[in-house]
């Protein structure tokens, strides 16, 4: 029997994937007049854009894994094997280009064309637009290896290739001709970089040197050598100082000034892996830097001496995690320990909030030795075997403790600082051979549990870091090593399970043993659920047992994985046991039932699994990938129908959940706004529609006589007279000054007669016009243009006084009805009726075919407003009945 796949879980998103070894590509967006920097991720790439190091895209999958990615003004171009795929909005396949022989190995946009170069020799330049080969130019690879491509900044249609072998060509594409040669420095090519000098490029070779090189004259300016191996990316800074930014295999990243032609500084492990591009932003002192190591980091330049400082940066695990856990009691952090031995915290909710808590260190105090000849490497601990958790005390002392590959001593981590803690917890007179296997912390957060595998159990203080004492006759509380270890919520039982075959029952305080179960295999690991009192023991012969540590026996046994299992959690009310094993089966157990309820299966074996104390995610890690994968709980969405499954149920593949995107970060191009979708101007032709005009461009119409008169000033403005230079006087024994006569021009008044205004409005004309097609479209978007005092003006000028005509009256008329008619501008109707008859209404009682014209209307007002009253007084009353009812 077979199904679809799970009922219970859907894939939701992964958590923790940023970037591979495939140099990224950046792009200027100048409408948003910013950067975006393009990751290649397995089979799909992901756009961030560098103010935030937000996600705003994530592309549709490829057949293939991504080999190179490269980035124009408007398309990214991803190689895929022999394929080569243009998207547009960073998401969809526009245009696919086939003829390619063999792996697609540099992509080069270069205007309307794209050039690309496959490992069979073939450089092939395409036309972006068709799809067609414009030019195809083959190389013997045991002679001329195209390893590096690049256009010189001014050389219209040049195109200058690298070799392995150690020569430069450069090529005119579109005459397809050879026009020199460059010998090379007896070095394979492994970068060419544009300077900001024109003619000027720099070289990086597989011996780590650094030329800067002048094509136009063919002449070396200077060389720079490092001595870190072959040269994996260069970069030029473009904001003003002379410098270039060289990437090492061993993630590593030199500046070297081009003015005194010596090193300024040097970043050591800048990435874990080799640096896989370095871009400097244009005109900015930024450096972007992507590696192998799942990383995408921004520098900035603002230190003295030159040196670089970390910005911001977006980065999940170097090497596939193998434990999960989720932190605290609302589910939105999850604790993970990868084979790189960093412990990292990924949130559901954002990634701003991840934290990194880093590496874990042999010694603090001896990181200060590092300068004295103690290499970076012996001072880190092996990976993360297990580790527990606990939120209670988290911000007194440190809440997370982690036993580490082939050691004994184990490691406590503050998650409130993001650092390890000051504690190596180590139990005395233990021999060198011991290794930690097991580790729990109490839930009130005070101690620590930790058993090892000679069979010791040891009890800490997580505060002090004081051995508080062990299980068991001469120190051994099982005769083989211990495979798990757990407390019960009060602290009062403590139960650990050996590879001789015992479960012991101890008392916390006492750590004297009460009682043991003799089970029929090894067991391999232990999950306790604290609420319900449930053990679940997962063996080595793949059988699962569940244990009430109550009564202590085993109340549930489960059969059905067909490998190693590696992992399992609870649901948060206990119900569900959630399995999963090297089978590559995710299985949901019901321990009321007692059946197996859900099974799917996925492409990569599950090493890790955790249930979210809320029960509304699932997340997984898998062999082999370096993300954290969620599902979603389909159950707290609506009802689920679970059955038993038989035993010979087949479960169906399920593919893995992929990257969302932020909507928040989303870009949003000029291709998606035409696109978006825009709402009817009315909904049905039943419906009463208002417009979206303001209220003050039509609630104001009855009131401007009002507004006039409020606004109106106390007397005109008048410039003060001119004083002539000799005053004049009056003639007479007493000097009398003459006042100023008025002018002609002056006592002549500045209002015009409406007769000077005959010269007829747009408005007009077009109500008029419209009057004759029966279309009144055009005069009504004039008048929504209008504010209230222009459109008091146009309905005056519509009389033969105002300079109108005797049709223009009607034509209005019709012009509202229209309005009503149709249900679209009701309140710009009755607004601009009101209006019109406070204006006219005199002149329209004189005209009978008016006010025929108007009865008709008016029978219509009264129809539309009975209607809206009817629904009006129904909403009230259904609104006034929930109010007053008593429900």
């Amino acid at each position: 029997m077979s199904s679809g796949g799970s009922s219970l879980f859907s894939g939701f998103r992964v958590l923790g994937l940023y970037s591979n070894h495939v140099p990224h590509a950046l792009r200027y967006h100048k409408k948003h007049r910013e950067f975006y920097v393009v990751t290649a991720v397995g089979q799909c790439f992901h756009t961030y854009n560098v103010n935030r190091l937000g996600i705003v895209a994530v592309s549709n999958s490829l057949s293939d894994d991504i080999s190179c990615v490269a980035a124009d003004r408007m398309l990214v171009f991803a190689a895929a094997g022999r394929l080569i795929s243009a998207f547009a909005r960073n998401k969809e396949v526009v245009m696919r280009y086939h003829g390619h022989k063999q792996e697609v190995r540099l992509l080069l946009p270069l205007g309307d064309q794209l050039i690309s170069a496959d490992g069979g020799g073939d450089v092939i330049v395409w036309d972006v637009q068709e799809g067609d080969v414009y030019l195809r130019l083959q190389f013997d690879s045991a002679t001329f290896d195209v390893s590096a491509m690049m256009h010189p900044s001014t050389y219209l249609n040049k195109v200058l290739l690298g070799s392995s072998q150690g020569a430069l060509q450069l090529w005119n594409i579109k005459t397809s001709k050879l026009l020199f040669t460059f010998s090379g420095w007896s070095a394979g090519v492994t970068v060419l970089q544009q300077s900001p000098a024109v003619d000027v490029v720099g070289v990086g070779t597989a011996t780590g040197r650094i030329i800067i090189h002048n094509i136009r004259l063919d002449e070396t300016l200077m060389s720079f050598t490092q001595d870190w191996g072959p040269i994996s990316s260069l970069a030029f800074r473009t904001d003003g100082p002379p410098i270039v930014a060289s990437g090492s295999p061993q993630g590593h990243i030199a500046f070297w000034d081009l003015e005194r032609r010596q090193l300024v500084t040097q970043h050591r492990h800048a990435h874990r892996t080799a640096v896989a591009a370095a871009t400097f932003l244009h005109g900015e002192p930024l450096l972007i830097t992507n590696g192998a190591d799942n990383a995408i980091k921004v520098w900035i330049f603002d230190q003295e001496g030159g040196g670089p400082r970390l910005l911001r940066s977006r980065q999940g695990h170097s090497a596939p995690p193998t434990t999960i856990h989720h932190h605290g009691n609302d589910g939105k952090n999850i604790l993970s320990a990868g084979q790189d031995g960093t412990l990292q915290s990924f949130s559901t909710v954002h990634e701003r909030f991840n934290k990194n808590l880093g590496h874990g260190s042999i010694n603090k105090k001896k990181e200060q030795k590092k300068k004295k000849g103690l290499s970076y490497e012996e001072l880190r601990l092996p990976a993360i075997t297990a580790f527990s958790s606990a939120a209670a005390r988290q911000s007194d002392w440190d809440g997370i403790i982690a036993c580490h590959r082939g050691r004994l001593a184990t490691t406590t981590w503050n998650y409130q600082r993001c650092t390890m803690g000051a504690h190596h917890l180590q139990p005395p007179a233990a021999r060198r051979t011991d290794i930690a296997t097991a580790v729990d912390i109490t839930s009130c957060g005070n101690f620590a549990v930790i058993g090892s595998s000679s069979g010791r159990v040891d009890v800490y203080n997580l505060q002090s870091g004081q051995h508080r004492g062990c299980y068991g006759n001469d120190e051994m509380a099982h005769s083989g090593a211990v495979r798990g270890v757990a407390t019960d919520t009060l602290n009062q039982l403590t139960l650990t399970a050996g590879s001789d075959w015992l479960l012991k029952f101890w008392r916390f305080k006492s750590r004297k043993q009460e009682e043991q179960l003799k089970l029929h295999a090894a067991p391999a690991s232990m999950m306790l659920h604290r609420d319900s009192g449930m053990l679940a023991l997962a063996l080595d012969d793949f059988t699962l047992l569940v244990v009430d540590i109550e009564t202590r026996r085993i109340v549930r046994k489960f059969a059905g994985h067909h490998g190693n299992i590696n992992d399992m959690t609870f649901s948060p009310d206990g119900r569900w046991l959630i399995t999963v094993a090297m089978d590559c089966t995710i299985r949901t157990w019901d321990l009321p039932s007692g059946f197996l309820v859900d099974c799917f299966l996925v492409a990569m074996a599950p090493v890790g699994v955790s249930l979210s104390p809320t029960g509304d995610f699932l997340s997984t890690a898998h062999v082999d990938s370096l993300g954290v994968y969620l599902w979603t709980n389909k159950s707290l969405c609506g009802p689920v129908g679970l059955r038993p499954l038989p035993a010979d149920y087949q479960p169906a593949e399920v593919t893995l959940p992929g990257v969302t995107v932020d909507e928040s970060e989303q870009e949003v191009t000029s291709e998606e706004v035409d696109d978006a979708y825009k709402s009817a101007e009315q909904l049905g032709a039943e419906l009463v529609t208002l417009s979206l005009l303001p209220e003050s461009r039509w609630k104001s119409l009855l009131y401007l006589d009002n507004i006039k008169r409020r606004n109106k000033p106390v007397a005109p403005p008048s410039a003060p007279p001119a004083a002539p230079f000799f005053l004049p006087t009056l003639p007479g024994l007493t000097p009398r000054f003459t006042s100023p006569m008025a002018t002609e021009q002056e006592t002549q008044s500045k209002l015009l007669r409406w007769g000077s205004m005959s010269q007829r409005s747009e408005f007009s004309s077009d109500l008029e016009s419209a009057l004759e097609s029966g279309s009144f479209d055009r005069p009504l978007r004039l008048l929504k243009d209008c504010g209230p005092a222009a459109l008091s003006v146009e309905l005056t000028c519509l009389t033969s006084e105002g300079g109108g005509a005797s049709g223009l009256l009607l034509a209005f008329i019709h012009m509202i009805d229209s309005m009503l008619s149709s249900g679209r501008d009701f309140d710009l109707a009755q607004a601009y009726l009101a209006l019109f008859l406070k204006l006219h209404l005199r002149s329209l009682s004189q005209d009978s075919v008016a006010m025929a014209a108007l009865l008709r209307l008016s029978s219509r007002l009264e129809v539309g407003w009975a209607e809206l009253r009817v629904s009006f007084d129904q909403s009230l009353c259904l609104l006034s009945y929930a109010k007053s009812a008593l429900l």
